[in-house]
């Protein structure tokens, strides 16, 4: 038999991640790269062969916005991001992570993850074996460990000012020009060691179990060029920042200048806020600008809105600042479980007044105009009619009660859906001129974070499911446009040229997809982390085939036990014309 293949992905549908129409083609793959896609490749061609008649064959999707950074030292499957077809992610964002690392700073890295982030401080605690304290040994602690898919890298400036300016720096004292030399050295070896960039955060929601906010969030514009700078020197590509939601546009300026003065991509994040719901359309305004000059300043948003689940097992319960509720939720799930459901105890609850808790925690607890049944299947898009408020206007009762009886359903884990961001307008349309700006790039899906209260992981698939084949409520996006946002627009951001794409010279990562059968179901609480720590994950149907350097990591919604994934260092190089043939 003519094996000329590795692997033959046969009569599917191709979308190339180009944004090119949608054809039929065979894709046959050696040694990890494809090396050729035709119309018709000869019968036999392959070692093995997947049949995609009737499915969709796509890139690999590639996620820049995750926290694996304590996940992926004892997680080799990367979940749940691999579950939807995510074949390289990037980790590091939003300022945090675990390098560079002091020994006697161990527990205050886990405790300012915990706390921006809601991963369990006890799973971190167990699962990580701290076999480095500079950041290149941690990307060489992370690179020994196999794993399905692959991961990338970023210098995280809260680690980074701990380390050099110790207390100081978590108290954001004002970096003197030693410190400003010594963290740019760091993160100059960062980025030649392989991190693709750096990250900082500026948002005050961003703060430690201790309450304190992330180190750098206060930096001044002359410590974060200092350090924009190391990147591009260092070979990095990219600066990202989370910053405030609502003063976004107080921030631009510096971002546009550190992108035209120091050369690196600029990449924050954009998400529309109630407070200012159509802050939005004046950063577009100011992208397209920067665009005219060539300057390398991207947003990330968000596929759907950023929300927040809220469950009797989570993180988020709207009843947490009640009087009577207050001494049930740090119960075990069960124990809390018989305790709401003593009689009169619903009835005491929702008749008691509030604590205040903050001005953030506050709005998210006492809106009730937009808290919604999630249900199974999810709905995200909910209308307006069918939130806490408007069903209590309708049945004479209180918004309090219809969350609580929500809450109680499944035995007491059901969800109740809080849209935080991109939301004001009660639909989807904003998100939707977003995710189709030249200058956006998908991102926010936060994988490996949020565990108790957030579960967006899975938004490539609700990308194809809702806005590809579903959405009822507005307009649809093109299949082409949602893969090429999801894969060679999002490796792009990062200098990742070598995937993305389904052609000649490319890295093999792939999905086979059954649009048709594709299925997301609803978040479960799930207490599968060191330590029993618990996350919600959501899976889905509809994922045939997911390939990683030409080999089959998951195959009909199974893994194989493969694990090809790889740590990526530094930037990848395009395939030339010598390369794909």
């Amino acid at each position: 038999m003519d094996t000329r293949f590795d692997l033959v992905i046969r009569n599917g549908t191709l979308i190339d991640g180009t944004g090119s129409p949608r054809r039929r083609a065979d894709v046959g793959i050696r040694e990890g790269i494809i090396v050729a896609v035709e119309p018709s490749l000869p019968a036999g061609a392959g070692a093995e062969e997947i049949d995609a008649t009737g499915k969709l064959v796509t890139p690999g999707f590639v996620d820049v916005h995750t926290h694996y950074d304590a996940q992926v030292t004892w997680d080799p499957k990367v979940t749940p991001s691999a579950w939807h077809g995510v074949t390289t992610v990037v980790m590091g964002n939003c300022g945090v992570g675990f390098a560079p690392a002091h020994p006697d700073e161990h527990q205050w890295l886990i405790g300012l993850m915990e706390g921006v982030e809601d991963i369990p401080g006890a799973a971190m605690t167990e699962g990580m074996i701290w076999e480095w304290e500079s950041f290149p040994e941690y990307l060489d602690a992370i690179d020994r460990k196999e794993r399905a898919i692959d991961i990338c890298a970023q210098v995280p400036h809260g680690a980074l000012r701990a380390y050099v300016m110790g207390r100081r720096g978590a108290k954001h004292e004002e970096a003197t020009p030693e410190d400003l030399e010594a963290m740019a050295t760091i993160v100059r070896e960062g980025v030649a060691a392989g991190a693709l960039g750096f990250s900082t955060s500026r948002t005050p929601i961003h703060k430690g179990i201790d309450g304190e906010y992330v180190p750098g969030t206060f930096a001044g514009e002359q410590e974060l060029f200092a350090l924009g700078k190391a990147v591009r020197e260092g070979g990095g590509v990219v600066f990202q920042m989370t910053g405030n939601h609502v003063d976004m546009a107080e921030e631009y300026p510096w971002m546009e200048r550190l992108a035209r003065e120091v050369g690196c991509t600029v990449s924050f994040n954009l998400l529309q806020t109630d407070q200012k719901p159509d802050l939005w359309q004046s950063m577009l305004t100011k992208l397209d600008r920067s665009a005219e000059e060539d300057l390398p300043i991207y947003a990330q948003v968000a596929g759907r809105p950023a929300g927040i689940l809220m469950t009797w097992a989570g993180t988020a319960v709207p009843f947490l600042p009640y009087p009577s509720y207050m001494p049930l939720h740090h119960l075990p799930f069960e124990q809390r479980i018989e305790k709401l459901r003593e009689p009169g105890l619903r009835e005491k609850v929702i008749a008691e007044k509030p604590f205040s808790l903050g001005e953030f925690e506050d709005f998210i607890l006492n809106s009730f105009h937009k808290m919604y049944r999630l249900g199974d299947p999810p709905n995200y898009e909910p209308d307006p009619s069918e939130s806490a408020t408007a069903i209590a206007e309708r049945t004479g009762t209180t918004p309090q009660a219809v969350v609580w009886d929500w809450l109680m359903e499944d035995e007491g884990r059901g969800i109740v859906y809080f849209p935080i961001f991109g939301y004001a307008d009660t639909n989807l349309d904003t998100l939707g001129a977003l995710l189709q700006h030249p200058r956006t790039r998908l991102g926010l899906g936060d994988g490996g974070a949020h565990c108790g209260a957030i579960c967006d992981a899975s938004i490539q698939t609700f990308m194809l499911q809702h806005w590809g084949r579903d959405r009822s409520r507005g307009g649809r996006i093109e299949l082409e446009a949602i893969v090429k946002t999801m894969s060679s627009d999002t490796a792009g951001l990062y200098g990742l040229d070598d995937r993305g794409r389904v052609a000649p010279g490319y890295k093999a990562d792939l999905n086979v997809i059954d649009l048709d059968g594709l299925h997301l179901h609803a978040p479960e609480m799930i207490y599968d982390l060191p330590a029993d720590g618990r996350r919600f994950v959501q899976r889905a149907d509809g994922f045939e085939y997911t390939v990683v350097s030409g080999k089959i990591i998951r195959a009909k919604g199974e893994d194989t036990g493969a694990y090809p994934g790889k740590l990526v260092r530094g930037p990848q190089s395009a395939p030339t014309a010598a390369s794909a043939s």
